[in-house]
This record gives structure tokens, sequence and C-alpha cells, in this order.
């Protein structure tokens, strides 16, 4: 049987057929192998090579064949059962290695001894940085961390007011809606929208003239009354002149001063007819009855206005003065009822919505008398004289009561003040730019601001930033000290001098001279 194996440089691709002990190989497949074969190969290996009986590509289809895909590089086949001791001990054999021209090897030592005499030479260059990268520096020059820069404040002695904040609505003491007593058409309207009025003002005017004519029927009347009293009196007068007897009797001197009255009675009642129409006409004309600011109009003229009508010909709202109406939580009447007995005037204060703008100033004027079950606070009223009119009715209003003056007080930044476990506590700066824990007792927070009621006395300093890196006992840099003042760089740019330093020390005794 035909023997596979190892052969060196033989890079063809061709098919082998098997007929009986004999391997046939194509003619140009075997040429390819005769010219790859070189004198060292074994005489065996090329003159069984040679041997082998050629087959015409015609008979390839009469035969048996086994198709290779790809033959890789150093493979081959041996023909012949004699060779295969030889050509498996020249297949084990290594692959010579290519062969350099002299040229290559002088210009490659030439390049290794350039560059080892450039590393040789600027030893004292790269020597010193190397070690400062990889050597540790020595423990002391090796610089220490620097402390971490911090912000302070010192504690100072203020007044400082303590306030409640709640949220108020803007209030009128007065708003009237102004109506007509009479009915008629609207023949003049005298203001102006939005215009502030004085009490009494002209406001609008309903045509005079039916309640100008039933007044002076009414005067008419009272005349026409008056004339029969006058006769009633003068009968009256006579009949208590005159004896009782047989000229009059008592009966008709009863009835003459029955009449007399019934005159009297009359008179009266057309008299107050007559003020009813003067009364009718001074309804005509309709005047404001506050002092305040009247709103948009709601009917206009030549419009036929009734008593009965419920919206009216404007609304007027008194502005000045005006208050507040605002809750406090029912745990905050206690000092509110201490401050008024303190003080009889306590100054509440009209916020913008942002807080950032006052509107106006007041006081507390009333206190409901009971607390609301529903959400717990206490209605509180303030006034204010709002003469800027600053303040309109159901404005909603940001509420300040001054319920405690807090005299030469601690005061200190609320951002110094960090929380324990169930403590409070600074960081106080030592005189040796230490830091310590010292437990203090917030008496309230506003504004940025905290009042300190123990724990800290005037004049002590506190970190206000940086607090998450410290501890006690810890150094601290202080703003406008060198070290804060040099900055993360200065501290590398020493750092690295020293580094550099240090390695010069180090190479110094090393150095030969070439």
């Amino acid at each position: 049987m035909p023997t596979i194996v190892e052969y060196n440089k033989v890079v063809t691709t061709g098919t082998l057929g098997v007929q009986g002990s004999q391997v046939l190989v194509k003619k140009r497949d075997l040429d390819t192998c005769l010219r790859q074969a070189t004198p060292s190969h074994p005489p065996s290996l090329r003159s069984s090579m040679s041997s082998i009986p050629q087959a015409d590509s015609r008979s390839d289809d009469q035969q048996q064949t086994k198709r290779l895909d790809s033959v890789s590089e150093g493979t081959s086949v041996l023909l012949g059962p004699s060779a295969k001791s030889e050509a498996a001990v020249s297949a084990k054999a290594p692959k010579p290695l290519p062969k350099r021209s002299w040229a290559y090897r002088i210009a490659s030592l030439a390049l290794i001894g350039v560059v080892g005499s450039a590393v040789y030479f600027t030893r004292d260059r790269w020597e010193p940085v190397l070690e400062g990268f990889i050597r540790p520096a020595a423990a002391g020059a090796r610089p220490k961390p620097r402390p971490p820069v911090v912000s302070i404040a010192k504690a100072q002695k203020e007044t400082v007011p303590q306030y409640i904040n709640c949220l108020g609505t803007v209030t009128a003491f007065n708003s009237v809606v102004v109506k007509s007593r009479v009915d008629g058409e609207l023949v003049e309207v005298s203001s102006q929208e939005g215009q502030m009025v004085e009490a009494g003002q002209l406001l609008a005017k309903i045509d005079p003239r039916p309640f100008e004519a039933s007044r002076d029927q009414a005067k008419g009347q009272l005349q026409r009354d008056l004339a029969g009293l006058e006769l009633a009196k003068l009968n009256y007068e006579r009949s208590k002149n005159l004896p009782v007897g047989d000229t009059l009797s008592q009966q008709e001197r009863d009835e003459l001063e029955a009449v007399y009255k019934q005159a009297q009675a009359i008179v009266e009642v057309d008299r107050a007819a007559v003020t009813n129409a003067e009364l009718q006409v001074t309804y005509c004309s309709i005047v404001a009855p506050i002092r305040g600011r009247i709103g948009l109009r709601l009917i206009d003229r030549g419009n036929v206005v009734k008593a009965s009508d419920p919206n009216g010909l404007a609304v007027i709202t008194q502005l000045q003065p005006i208050s507040v109406v605002f809750p406090i939580p029912q745990d905050e009447i206690p000092r509110v009822q201490k401050q008024l007995t303190t003080s009889n005037a306590i100054p509440v204060f009209a916020y913008d919505r942002s807080f950032q703008n006052q509107l106006a100033a007041g006081t507390l004027t009333a206190i409901d008398n009971q607390v609301d079950a529903t959400t717990g606070t206490l209605r509180l009223k303030a006034t204010f004289e709002n003469t800027d009119d600053a303040l309109f009715p159901n404005q909603f209003v940001n509420v300040r009561l001054l319920v405690k003056q807090w005299n030469d007080s601690v005061v200190i930044p609320s951002s110094a003040v960090q929380r324990g476990i169930d403590f409070l506590y600074v960081y106080v700066v030592q005189e040796d730019s230490s830091v310590e824990i010292a437990k203090v007792t917030v008496a309230f927070s506003e504004g940025g601001r905290s009042v300190i009621s123990s724990g800290l006395e005037e004049g002590q300093t506190v970190v206000t930033e940086g607090t998450d890196k410290l501890q006690p006992k810890a150094k601290v840099t202080l703003p406008g000290s060198a070290n804060a003042s040099g900055g993360p760089g200065a501290a590398n740019s020493a750092r690295d001098g020293a580094g550099k330093q240090d390695g010069a020390t180090s190479q110094s005794p090393s150095k030969r001279t070439p």
C-alpha cells in the first residue's frame, strides 16, 4: 500500500489514484514534484518519484480516485514501500533557517551599539526620573499629605428675631355691592372702573322725573289737607267759646274736636308721603357708601335697572386699612399668648410668594376663639395700613409673626451645624490648626443662621465647609494660608521636585567617567 509522509516544499494539488500497489500521479503533478526535489533529498525518494508511472488524464474517470482539496506547505507523497523509512527520517528533520547576509549582520550590530551608547551617556537625565517613579523615596524626604482646605466662620453675638411663618389671605374690612333702590333707566355713569372713590361720591344717576312728579303730587295733597286742618281748627275753637245749651250740644262739640284731630292726622300722612317722594328722588342719584376702589362696571348707561337685581351696578372694596387672616399651629399658641402679655402690638409682616419682597407691615389685632379641629390650627387677624395699595383682597401672602426677640445670642452659619446620632455638634478650630468636636444646642435656625443656646462661645471659629473629611484632632488648612494659596498644583510640584532631588542624590555615587 502507498504511504503518505511529510515532505518539504511540495505545494501542489492533484488527483491520486490507487491501482493495485501502484500510485498513479498525473504528469503535471509529477513534474512539479521533481522540480521541487533538491539534491539534499534522499536519492531513494527522487528515484521513487521518477519511477512513478504516469497516468493519462483521460483514464481518471475509469479509476477509483480520491481528491485532495488542499495540501499545505510541507506535505507530499512517498511512492513505493521501499523508501518509507528514509522519507520518514527526512520528514522529521527541522527546517533550515534562512541565511542572512554579512551586511545585514553588521548593520544590526552597529544599531545595537548606537542605542547602548545613547542610553549610557544620557543616564544622568533619565535615571533620576526613573527612580522617582519606581524607587520609593526616603522616609524623611517623602512629603506629607496636605491637610484639607476648609471654610471657617466666627461665632458672633447678635440680636435675632424669631418668627412664625405661615400662609395668609388678604381680607377687606368692607366690601359693598352697589345697587339701585328704585327702578328706572340709568341715564348717567359718573365713575370710572378701578377708581378710588370717597364716601358720598356720585357714581350713577337714574331718571328722576317720575319720582319728582310723585313728590309734587304728595306736596299738593299736603297743602289741601293743611287747609282742611285750618278749617277744622277754627270750628273747634268756636265751639269751645259757645256755652253748652240750646245753640250747641255737647255731642256736636265732640264731633268738631274729632274732625280737627282727623285733619291733623291726615296732614301728618301727607307730610310722610312728601318725605318718601323726596327720598325716592334722592335714590335716583347713586352714591358710594364707603371709601374704596370701585371694581369693573356690571351695567352700562341706558339700561333699565331694578331694585331687585342681585348683581348690582358695581362693587366697592375698602383697601385702606386692610386685614390679613392666617392660621398658626396650635402648638404655637402659648408663645403668641406670651408675646401678647409682654407687648400690646405684635409685629406682623406680609411677603410675596418668593419670601423675598416685603409688601406691608402691620400688627396683630384679633385671635379666634377656637381651634379648627380638622386642621389643628388657630386663625389670627392682622391689620395693615396699606397706604401704597400693595395688598389686594383675596390675595395670598406669606406672613411672618414675631414671637420672640433673642438678644445677645451666639449666632453661626447653619452649614456649620452637623448632626450626630443623637446630638448636634460643630467642628471648632484650635490655635494649632486642628479641629475638635463641640456639642451644641440649637435654639432655632432661620435664613441660613442658627442661634446657639449652649455649647459655643463668642469668638470661637467653626468649620462651615469641608467637614466631610474631618476627624477630631485632625489638622486643617485655613483659607489665606500658604498651603491653601499653593493649591494642589504646588503640592504636586513640590513632590516632583523632591523625587528628582532624591533620584539625583542616590545616583551621584554611581556616576562613572566613560
